[in-house]
């Protein structure tokens, strides 16, 4: 039995470390960071700027079709009240008239 214990107290004695452990370290942690991190190229700027153009693009459209609609209304109300008025004289001429 001391014969194990011998060979086990050898095993899992302190060692001090090689002189490029730290460098090691660092370089697998790296490695790793690097395998994590997801790889970004060239596309995604020009698709992010794409899409920006897109969007304002769009708002622009959307925008322009807001402002039509509403003179479209503002236009109908006009042409309401403009009826209103014509209707209104024309009893009164109507009235006047025999």
């Amino acid at each position: 039995m001391k014969a194990l214990e011998q060979e086990l107290r050898r095993a899992l004695a302190r060692k001090e470390p090689s002189p490029d452990f730290a460098g090691r370290v660092t370089r697998a942690a790296q490695q790793l960071e690097d395998a994590r991190r997801p790889k970004l190229t060239g596309w995604p700027r020009w698709a992010a700027a794409a899409a920006a153009l897109i969007l304002l693009a769009g708002s622009g459209i959307s925008y322009r079709i807001h402002q039509g609609e509403t003179a479209r209304q503002r236009v109908l109300l006009a042409v309401r009240i403009a009826g209103g008025k014509l209707h209104h004289i024309q009893t009164r001429v109507r009235e006047v008239r025999p």
